[in-house]
């Protein structure tokens, strides 16, 4: 019994001990997480801003380095040899050692790596070889100063940085996803980087903007100096191979041809695009094939590719790197020039260890012709230890060491001893003092470049620049990009339906009446018989109101849609006139536009694309004195306001019915349309060349360097390529004149012709190779100077003036026109005109478009405004 009562109180100590050692979880979790977070964002995701390197990269680096014999090695043997500083597994090793190959500028890579253009990845390690590139060997390795650390195991020393003299980190960019931060510094031109440090180190301002190796263009607009924030977007080249074939040449940065092919036929199954097929021919450069069906616009569908596909992206930039084992948030600017500064001072170092090892050979050169030449070496003769040996030196050599620029050490003499007799007999005073001087000289030389550090960095900077830089030119096109309206670019893929009297729009109303083709993106403006207006999103059933008069696709900020309405806004009341645009406007808000009464009633409604007035005849009924129960109301003599303006009184009788007398024509001026070079699109805002005042049917003519003439609607959406030489209103009486070299013939010819079929595109040189389109004039009488090739021996023939209309009339486009002359031309240049008084254009009676901003305010509705100066009495 007491042995039971002792056991039972020792298990009870034991249980309490048990319980005093216990560890919160929590707290060991808290250090856990830290540790872990802090190791990903130091040691794998982050590069140090030092090198440019991530440690994997650095690693890679240092064992190319150690394995360099000048021969290919196969990228296991690497990868392999990495494992001894980099403590995990060999595929993260592999993947990222095929990365820095791709990139085309450490690693000289042999075998399949890869293509970045079609994704395809890199054969296995073992059937794939590297070695260091000469930019690498030139760059990234300094051993001497080099600060090494032991290894993860301690067998081995690892650089802490590489001493990498350039901006790698820009050249190559960098991304990568830590607990809690990432980063994406987005790679930069080689040669631009080298021009930016130069700016740099001369104290002069630069920029710099991304290229990438994919090419594309790009709009660094809002780069913001690749920091938190910044944004820029990347663009497929796509360009119209005829009409009904698009051609992408080069792919945003980010994608390839697989996954953009993709995301082309996903939106072509959504409807958004309208495609035949595509074919991938994609080799050493993207060509990918875009055919489309007849009667689909090129311009439009390629503006749809970049709304709804890859084949436009936006890249957020986000400069982080490691500095003193912290992140660090900064832009490429500042980057380059730590950079630029850190290559100034490896540069420095490299220097004072030159000019260190030279005045040590010097010295010991100097020591040794001392020895040889004065016959010192005979004084050991008579000495029998090595203390004597070494104080018969030095004492033989204190007479001839005042000029040297340090102290005799014991370890100098021990080196004079180990020179070998053989030397000492051919000894060539002559050739002694050669390399005594040379070493002079190159000490001078170190020196020089020491006290002026920056200039030789600039030297330097263009040195790899000479070297490295043939081949390396941007890739990526810089341009600023127009806006696309995804709304207007869409392919029509569904169509809406209307249930007016029950009040119903939709795309599943089958039955009910047909409206027009829609998109599933468009908005839907809708008007009733009680005067109210909405702007809904198509959906396939939507109730917006019963008794609908007027339904279609809205278009935003559209200024040129007029809306002629006549309305009583209570029974019996007085009937009014107004038109009006809907430029903006607040989605699924119902807009009273006949006064906020539930009498009111639209007695006469019409949408006019073009701001059209029509004529109609207004009727009474018979009520008391009315004299006059019958007139015309035309719509071009009321002014278009805002939709809250009341309008004008037309009549405070009541209205028996109104009928459409006349079909109007457009009020509206012709539209001012302007070219901006920058987008290469036409605009109405007023940014570029002005192309003039456009009417209806007025066309736009195009010339191209092919010799292709074309004339077109002035469409906004149009894209233009950039060997277009003319783009000018189209006046169908002017004829154009065009310089054409025949290739057969040998010869210039010139000929006058006017465009006989304006929506036909055709070529005004011939098929031969080597014909080709010399210059274009569209001016009435154009003048021109050949000037001649000079004869061997002979003067030059004197410049001949062609006064075009003399010289040939106007023919058909098809001509071959007359030879310009049987002589060898040198040049053909355009003089002034000669004067000329076009005709004017008569002016119509037309009203301007009144601005939004001279309208109320759409979104914020204020109500119908009662304003007595515009009730004005029509009859």
């Amino acid at each position: 019994m007491e042995e039971n009562e002792e056991l039972n109180d020792e298990s009870l100590e034991n249980q309490d001990e048990s319980q005093d050692s216990l560890v919160k979880v929590t707290g060991m979790y808290k250090d856990w997480f830290l540790d872990y977070a802090s190791y990903v964002i130091l040691e794998r995701a982050v590069p140090a801003i030092e090198d440019g390197f991530k440690p994997v990269q650095r690693r890679i680096m240092h064992s190319l380095k150690e394995l360099d014999d000048g021969r290919y090695n196969k990228v296991a043997n690497v990868v392999g040899h990495t494992m001894q500083y980099h403590p995990h597994g060999d595929a993260s090793i592999a993947d990222a050692m095929v990365q820095i190959g791709q990139k085309d500028l450490l690693i000289d890579t042999q075998g399949n790596w890869g293509n970045i253009l079609t994704g395809d990845g890199a054969a296995a390690p073992r059937y794939i070889e590297a070695r260091l590139s000469r930019f690498a060997l030139e760059v990234v390795y300094s051993p001497k100063i080099t600060e090494w650390q032991l290894s993860y195991d301690g067998r081995k020393k690892e650089p802490v940085n590489l001493p990498v003299k350039f901006p790698l980190l820009l050249a190559q960019g960098a991304e990568g996803i830590a607990v809690g931060l990432s980063t994406k510094i987005l790679p930069h031109n080689f040669n631009e980087l080298i021009d930016a440090s130069i700016k740099h180190l001369k104290g002069k301002r630069f920029t710099l903007v991304p290229d990438f190796p994919t090419a594309g263009i790009i709009d660094v607009t809002n780069y913001n100096d690749g920091m938190r924030g910044g944004k820029i977007r990347v663009r497929a080249k796509i360009s119209t191979l005829d009409k009904n074939t698009l051609v992408i040449n080069e792919i945003p940065y980010g994608t390839n041809t697989s996954s953009l092919i993709d995301s082309i036929l996903k939106a072509n199954d959504k409807g958004k695009i309208k495609i035949k097929k595509i074919e991938d021919n994609t080799a050493a450069e993207v060509e990918i094939l875009v055919h489309l069906p007849n009667g689909i616009s090129p311009d439009k569908t390629i503006d749809a590719l970049y709304a709804f596909t890859a084949c436009e992206s936006s890249i957020s930039p986000l400069g982080c790197v490691i500095e003193d084992n912290k992140p660090l948030f900064i832009g490429v600017k500042e980057m380059l020039e730590r950079s630029t500064d850190n290559t100034v001072e490896l540069l420095k170092a490299e220097l004072q260890i030159q000019l260190d090892e030279l005045e040590e050979q010097w010295h010991f050169s100097s020591l040794e012709r001392i020895f040889i030449e004065n016959r010192i070496y005979r004084e050991i003769e008579e000495e029998e230890t090595w203390e004597g040996v070494i104080e018969a030196i030095d004492k033989g050599l204190k007479p001839h060491i005042t000029h040297l620029k340090r102290a005799v050490t014991k370890d100098d003499i021990v080196r004079l001893t180990e020179i070998r007799i053989k030397r000492i007999s051919k000894f060539d005073l002559d050739k002694a003092q050669q390399l005594i001087e040379s070493l002079e000289d190159r000490i001078a030389q170190t020196k020089h470049h020491l006290e002026h550090l920056v200039d030789f960095a600039i030297d330097y900077f263009k040195e790899l620049k000479k070297k490295y830089g043939a081949g390396r030119e941007r890739q990526s096109e810089i341009r600023i990009f127009d806006e696309i309206e995804a709304t207007k670019v869409v392919i029509r893929n569904t169509k809406l339906y209307v249930n007016r009297e029950e009040g119903f729009i939709g795309t599943s109303l089958k039955r009910d009446e047909y409206v027009t083709d829609c998109s599933d993106i468009d908005d839907i403006i809708v008007f009733t018989q009680k005067g109210e207006m909405m702007v809904t999103k198509v959906d396939s059933k939507v109730f917006v109101g019963k008794n609908i008069i007027h339904v279609a696709v809205f278009k935003k900020k559209d200024k040129r849609t007029i809306y002629n309405m006549i309305y009583k806004s209570m029974k019996g009341g007085p009937s009014y006139v107004k038109r009006f645009n809907v430029t903006s406007m607040t989605r699924d808000k119902i807009y009273d536009l006949a006064g906020d009464k539930s009498t009111s009633e639209v007695l006469y409604f019409s949408a006019n694309p073009n701001g059209e007035a029509e004529v109609v005849t207004i009727m009474l009924r018979q009520s008391g004195s009315i004299k006059k129960l019958k007139w015309d109301l035309d719509f071009s003599d009321v002014l278009i306001k805002g939709r809250t303006s009341k309008g004008n009184l037309v009549t405070k009788y009541p209205v028996k019915r109104i009928e459409l007398k006349e079909k109007g024509v457009s009020t509206l001026k012709p539209r001012k349309i302007w070219f901006d070079d920058v987008v290469s699109r036409l605009n109405v805002d007023g940014r570029g060349e002005l192309l003039g005042e456009f009417r209806g049917d007025d066309l736009l003519l195009v010339i191209d360097q092919k010799g292709v003439v074309k004339t077109i609607p002035p469409d906004l959406l149009t894209r233009f390529n950039d060997d277009m030489i003319v783009l000018e209103k189209w006046n169908p009486q002017k004829p154009i004149s065009v310089v054409h070299y025949v290739g057969d013939k040998d010869r210039f010819y010139l000929k006058r012709f006017l465009v006989e079929n304006p929506n036909k595109e055709e070529v005004v040189i011939d098929e031969d190779p080597k014909s080709h389109l010399e210059l274009v004039s569209t001016d009435w009488r154009p003048m021109l100077e050949i000037e001649f090739i000079k004869p061997r021996g002979k003067d030059a023939k004197p410049n001949l003036e062609v006064n075009v209309e003399e010289f040939i009339s106007v023919k058909g486009i098809k001509a071959l026109g007359n030879q310009l002359t049987p002589d060898k031309v040198k040049n053909i240049n355009v003089l002034d005109s000669l004067p000329y008084e076009e005709p004017e254009e008569q002016d119509a009676e037309d009203i301007e478009v009144v601005d939004e901003e001279q309208i109320n305010n759409d979104d914020n509705d204020i109500g119908t405004k009662n304003d007595s100066s515009d009730q004005t009495t029509l009859f």
